[in-house]
């Protein structure tokens, strides 16, 4: 399984990611009948018009790869727009094995950690990581992306799906160690910090803490 989480929205490359599986499946059959996306997305803002349109092409693109490439007893993708509780979401990471995270841009995306620290350390699933997510600067072990090319996430899919198991622990072992050091206690006491040094040093300069 490869998976998807985002609310719907524009910045989240969605309509990318579909064509991107398209383009696997054209140029990598082999992958037909033995993979599955699973696209969750909420629904965000149904009351604005380039929503709903967004919704509408979503829902078209859908139909379009489902009715190319479904077989009697395989679907391709499964596109579904409600929201689900975070245990559920993390046993759908723990049996994913491709993270599909391609924002066009995004401040940190933590769909990215949890993904990672959702995986079985014995046999870890890869992390397919737009370079425009600022989770990117951490997760370097990530296969990185052009979110705005689909041939370049197909063929990091492509690589994700062949990877061997030894180079899949690598990777999801480096991408640990960050999220596991990283938590929102460190970055509260780092901020604080950096709080305290820059009131520091405007009291030393200016005489006043403001």
């Amino acid at each position: 399984m490869i998976i998807g989480v985002d609310r719907l929205d524009y910045s989240k490359g969605i309509p990318n990611r579909f064509d991107a599986i398209d383009t696997l499946l054209t140029e990598h059959p082999e992958h037909r009948n033995n993979v599955s996306f699973l696209q969750i997305a909420p629904h965000s803002r149904s009351d604005v018009a380039q929503y709903r349109a967004l919704r509408r092409e979503l829902e078209a693109a859908v139909g379009a790869i489902n009715g190319k490439f479904a077989e009697y007893d395989w679907t391709p993708l499964r596109y579904v727009n409600r929201a689900f509780t975070r245990l559920v979401l993390a046993g759908f990471y723990r049996a994913a094995r491709i993270g599909l995270v391609t924002p066009l841009r995004d401040g940190m995306n933590l769909v990215a950690k949890e993904f990672v620290a959702a995986q079985d350390p014995d046999d870890p699933g890869v992390l397919v990581l737009s370079r425009f997510a600022g989770a990117a600067n951490e997760l370097k072990a990530a296969l990185l992306v052009n979110p705005y090319d689909a041939d370049d996430i197909a063929s990091a899919i492509h690589r994700g799906l062949r990877m061997s198991l030894e180079e899949r622990q690598m990777r999801w072992r480096h991408m640990m160690d960050v999220v596991s050091f990283n938590t929102v206690t460190t970055w509260c006491e780092a901020f604080l910090a950096t709080l305290y040094e820059t009131r520091a040093e405007n009291v030393a300069s200016n005489g006043t803490d403001g």
